[in-house]
């Protein structure tokens, strides 16, 4: 016979088990919830800067993206999803009305890239592309594309220089003037032939870009060599000045609204933030007076 203890020690493990199935559902719909939520967030501040503007604005922003249940990060760039998703979006907006591309990428797949970007040559009314922080290599491409690029003071583009597997087709072709040829092996050799190929093809889609805009073609064909000649590294970043300097029509200053979008896209963090601070904007501090 079972006393007072033992119905108390069943109705806990009871009340125990009933608990656990409670978090099991819970933890499988929260972030389905949370996705919702942030989608939505999302959509009214892409609706908010929309009627600022009068414009369609349609994003492309890569963030390291964490797996479900898993949390393995996965590095995102430019890729033919993203290019037939861009190009859809454009489809669907009236020639009339202008495209605000909200752009934050460390580049991506040529193809992909310039399909984006001759999508975005051929759209009648104006394209502007932000760049809050960083356009790199088919970021740039689809940069070159726009009637104008607004950047933030710090932001950057970079160049635009092909790559062969991992690496740049201009150190491949340097190897055929650093060695003889009897030291060269074939596949380098094939490397070679790739990335002469590469970079002219690169060269034209760059000019075919800057002279569709508007820029004469001397100027075009001085300025598509330049970033794509491999004079510097991938990564090498091109301030907003210098990007003026070159001749792209760069404004510089970012409106807080794609700020604010921006805010919605958070890099997914499996550690402690290494930066915080108070995220509100604070007064001009008042000058001591003067004697």
């Amino acid at each position: 016979m079972l006393g007072p203890r033992s119905d108390q020690v069943r109705r806990l493990r009871v009340n125990f088990i009933d608990l656990f199935w409670v978090f099991l559902v819970v933890s499988s719909v929260l972030p389905a919830v949370q996705k919702r939520l942030l989608e939505t967030a999302r959509q009214n501040a892409m609706r908010a800067l929309e009627r600022l503007r009068g414009s369609r604005v349609i994003t492309l922003i890569h963030r390291q993206e964490s797996m479900a249940l898993l949390g393995f990060p996965i590095a995102r760039y430019i890729d033919i999803d993203d290019s037939e998703a861009l190009l859809r979006a454009i489809k669907l907006t009236p020639d009339t009305m202008p495209l605000d591309i909200v752009l934050h990428t460390p580049g991506g797949l040529v193809l992909a890239s310039e399909q984006i970007a001759n999508a975005l040559l051929k759209h009648p009314a104006k394209v502007t592309v932000f760049v809050p922080h960083y356009a790199m290599s088919g970021g740039t491409l689809l940069a070159m594309a726009a009637d104008e690029v607004v950047m933030d003071p710090h932001a950057v583009l970079g160049p635009v220089d092909p790559q062969i597997g991992q690496w740049p087709a201009a150190s491949i072709l340097s190897v055929l003037d650093a060695k003889p040829a009897a030291e060269i092996d074939d596949e380098t050799f094939i490397l070679a032939d790739m990335a002469r190929k590469a970079q002219r093809q690169v060269m034209a889609s760059v000019q075919q870009l800057l002279t569709g805009n508007g820029m004469n073609a001397a100027k075009a064909e001085s300025l598509a060599r330049t970033l794509t000649s491999g004079q510097w590294t991938h990564d090498y970043p091109i301030w907003a000045e210098d990007a003026q300097a070159l001749g792209l029509p760069v404004t510089i200053g970012i409106p807080l609204e794609v700020y604010r979008l921006m805010d919605l896209y958070p890099q997914p963090s499996q550690r402690q933030a290494s930066v915080q601070f108070i995220p509100l904007p604070y007064p001009q501090p008042e000058r001591p007076p003067t004697r």
